[in-house]
């Protein structure tokens, strides 16, 4: 049975980190030595300069393989283990650039953008990609169309959008950058998802996560943030799951999906294939698809945590 993986590179200790329940301590690596990382580069995909470009037209950002080759395993991430790395715009966290059991690729980062700071020129991309702001306020712009967003906002870039994300405010801003890649990015029209106008399939938005409804659960409490099919996923779904000070998820929980969980606030236990850390207010972890996982609230408020799930034409059915 797989369990979740750590990161035996010294590299990387330091910025992936497994907790376990016992002594709190840095741990080696659950997984086999094959399925150990590397201290991941700089994601940094081949972008065609402007000059190169025909004018008017948007900066077209090419696909790039993963810079990691081990398939990614379940994977707990502690934010303040996080390496810092200083950018023209403000700072970027690297976290994973892999490929996944069932996706080409997963390729998450943090950026903070400061004041007057852009994230890159507007351009657009085949993969579609999800932005989660953790703090601060910042404009979306989709398209031509500038949309403001702050803490908890979901924004997902569907297929060749044209896009960015600028700071107009006097804080900086922090923001959880995810990229699900399947391998329709290689066979997706390449055409504004916008002109497309393909029925049923999530066109680019800006969620407000904090407005989402809640309905009672067992152990707390459950919103539903988006679930619907978009060009490149046949599933995005997210939702946000209270649990009261105290209260346990029913045990051994599987799921076919690739899904990102982001702890919100509080503390919970996450326990993986048996394995179990503890996950605070700004870490999150990776879940592999059918990992077995049980949640438990070990602090003191009530735990919150968002998931980010997608699902392929390879994810288990």
């Amino acid at each position: 049975m797989r369990k979740p993986n750590s990161v035996s590179s010294p590299f990387m200790k330091s910025l992936l980190v497994i907790f376990m329940l016992a002594p709190i301590a840095l741990v080696a690596s659950l997984a086999a030595p094959a399925m150990a990382q590397t201290m991941p580069a700089q994601t940094a995909p081949t972008v065609m300069a402007p000059d190169q470009a025909a004018p008017g037209t948007p900066i077209v950002v090419k696909y790039a393989p993963p810079s990691q080759t081990a398939v990614l395993g379940t994977t707990f991430v502690d934010w303040d283990a996080l390496a810092v790395r200083t950018t023209a715009n403000g700072e970027q966290r690297a976290v994973f650039d892999n490929p996944t059991p069932t996706l080409e690729k997963l390729e998450v980062h943090i950026s903070t953008l400061n004041p007057g700071k852009m994230s890159h020129p507007p351009h657009e991309h085949p993969w579609e990609e999800i932005l989660l702001i953790k703090d601060g306020e910042m404009d979306a712009s989709i398209n031509g169309v500038t949309h403001h967003a702050g803490p908890g906002a979901l924004i997902f870039f569907a297929s060749h959008d044209v896009h960015n994300a600028q700071n107009n405010g006097t804080a900086p801003v922090t923001y959880y950058v995810i990229n699900f890649v399947t391998d329709l990015v290689h066979t997706v029209a390449d055409k504004p998802a916008a002109e497309q106008a393909v029925a049923g399939m999530l066109p680019s938005s800006v969620i407000d996560s904090n407005s989402a409804t809640a309905a009672p659960t067992p152990t707390g409490s459950r919103a539903s943030v988006v679930d619907s099919p978009t060009l490149t996923f046949a599933r995005l779904e997210s939702h946000i799951t209270t649990l009261n000070v105290g209260a346990t998820t029913l045990p051994d929980i599987v799921d076919p999906g690739d899904e990102l969980f982001i702890v919100k606030s509080g503390a919970i236990e996450a326990r993986v294939n048996g394995v179990a850390a503890r996950i605070n207010a700004g870490s999150f972890f990776y879940c592999a698809p059918n990992d077995k996982r049980t949640f438990g609230n070990i602090g003191t408020v009530p735990a919150v945590y968002q998931v980010i799930k997608v699902m392929s034409d390879k994810s288990p059915k």
